[in-house]
């Protein structure tokens, strides 16, 4: 038998799933697409090739799959309507948040009839919003959770895993509890601490014009995340509040073990934690391919245009791969740093490479 899905619904056509759109139009499958908004699914009709139906009954109907990506207040809703209207598809969705949703889908229509829902959830996106700016590269070579527990339909789990291969992503296992603790961690609680950043500087120091003057690139990191939409944010932690209460209580604990070492005038602790987080950022940086660990290089380029694809076709043409790239701006203007990841076997090659085309790469780590 024939288990590719071929036929794909997305309900909800803003940015991720519109992206999701592109990236399964690539890998040949007719998909179709309704928006709340007729205007929005038009728009991303027009921007991926989705055909956009007037209904989400129309949209389902011969589905072998269909991916709810509405706002979260929507998706339980979403997938129950999917699997009345859509009886022999999987339904799955994109939702950051998992065991609530499957609680609430399993309490309106049975665990037999939600078998066929697969939760899901892409671990990817932007701070943009709507389909001007999808792109199925959002997809390409993100982890994508396939949130299956002991009720989940094994069959369409699977078929829902070989499909996210066969868009581009990397499917994995985990059950909707584990998930939401788990992005807790790495997910929700970066966009807490961001927000909250941010607002200490704009709001707390506001009698102090100049402090974001001297905002460098270590700030501009830490709150990219406080530009994201407000209300999508609010529904994700709100929806995760118990296991994202408990992350920042992990996370107040860290800082005040930090704020004793330095009342103490510990600087051997201090150093010992910011080693153990520099050596377990370094592994992040690395994708899993890369066993040997890496190094990182940090160049000073022009803020001008092509700048940076200079130096990334420098690095090209020397056979460097480029593991991990990051972008520091100075706020000065005029100049700004890249911090180029290589594997740490190419890192003299690195070296030699930039330093060639008269660059001076300094070694971070």
């Amino acid at each position: 038998m024939d288990d590719r899905i071929r036929r794909v619904a997305i309900l909800g056509t803003g940015l991720l799933g519109t992206s999701i759109a592109l990236a399964a139009i690539r890998a040949g499958c007719e998909v179709e697409g309704w928006d709340l908004d007729p205007d929005v699914a038009e728009r991303a009709g027009g921007l991926s090739g989705l055909k956009p139906r007037a209904s989400l009954e129309e949209a389902v109907d011969h589905a072998d799959l269909v991916v709810v990506a509405t706002p979260i207040p929507a998706v339980a809703s979403s997938v129950v309507l999917s699997l009345a209207a859509a009886p022999a598809a999987i339904v799955t969705d994109v939702a950051s948040v998992k065991a609530s949703i499957v609680s609430d889908v399993r309490a309106r229509v049975g665990v037999a009839t939600s078998a066929r829902y697969v939760p899901g959830h892409p671990m990817g996106g932007s701070e943009r919003s709507g389909p001007e700016h999808a792109s199925a590269s959002v997809v390409d070579g993100i982890v994508w959770v396939v949130g299956a527990d002991a009720a989940t339909d094994e069959r369409a789990a699977a078929r829902l895993a070989a499909w996210i291969e066969a868009i581009g992503a990397r499917p994995v296992a985990l059950t909707p509890e584990r998930h939401d603790r788990l992005v807790a961690i790495v997910s929700h609680l970066p966009q807490v601490a961001s927000s909250s950043l941010m607002g200490l500087a704009a709001v707390e120091e506001a009698d102090e014009p100049e402090i974001l003057l001297l905002a460098a690139g270590g700030f501009r990191d830490l709150t990219r995340l406080a530009a994201s939409e407000p209300a999508l944010w609010s529904e994700i932690l709100v929806a995760n509040r118990t296991e994202v209460g408990a992350a920042i209580d992990l996370f107040i604990r860290r800082l005040e073990r930090i704020r004793a070492d330095l009342d103490a005038a510990d600087a051997t602790a201090v150093k010992r934690a910011f080693d153990a987080a520099k050596s377990a950022r370094l592994g992040l940086a690395a994708k899993p391919t890369v066993r040997s660990g890496v190094a990182v290089w940090q160049v000073e380029i022009p803020d001008e245009p092509g700048a940076l694809a200079r130096i990334t076709s420098v690095l090209a043409d020397g056979q460097v791969n480029i593991e991990d790239l990051q972008i520091v701006h100075s706020p000065e203007g005029g100049r700004g740093t890249v911090h180029l990841t290589v594997a740490a076997e190419n890192a003299d090659s690195a070296a030699v490479v930039l330093a060639a085309a008269g660059y001076d790469p300094t070694r971070l780590a």
